[in-house]
């Protein structure tokens, strides 16, 4: 059964960028994209060994959207979690939505 979880306002976000948030424990990245579109993954850089990656910069590669980890640059696939650099490499990534003027996430993963 899947769980969403409110985190934030949609007015605590700002477009073209990211933020963290402690969710069950759990460090999730969030990216507010300028279409409107929200991602959430781990906030884990596994490269780095740190919790960074909601500070990175965003955009896309080949038309996925990507944030690019502020330590070593590796891109992580906003959608999939996945490494462009290293595909055996991932972080998790998580249900997101916005449900009135809410965001919520869903640390199972559920699609959005």
């Amino acid at each position: 059964m899947s769980k969403w979880i409110d985190v934030c306002s949609v007015d605590d976000l700002q477009k073209n960028s990211g933020i963290c948030a402690l969710v069950e424990g759990e460090q999730v990245a969030i990216f507010y994209m300028a279409d409107n579109s929200i991602y959430a993954i781990n906030n884990y850089d596994p490269f780095g060994k740190v919790h960074v990656l909601s500070r990175g910069m965003i955009g896309d590669i080949k038309g996925e959207p990507m944030v690019s980890s502020p330590l070593y640059k590796q891109h992580f696939n906003l959608k999939t979690g996945v490494c462009f650099e290293d595909e055996t490499v991932s972080v998790a990534s998580y249900g997101i939505r916005i449900e009135g003027d809410r965001v919520e996430v869903n640390l199972n993963g559920v699609a959005k």
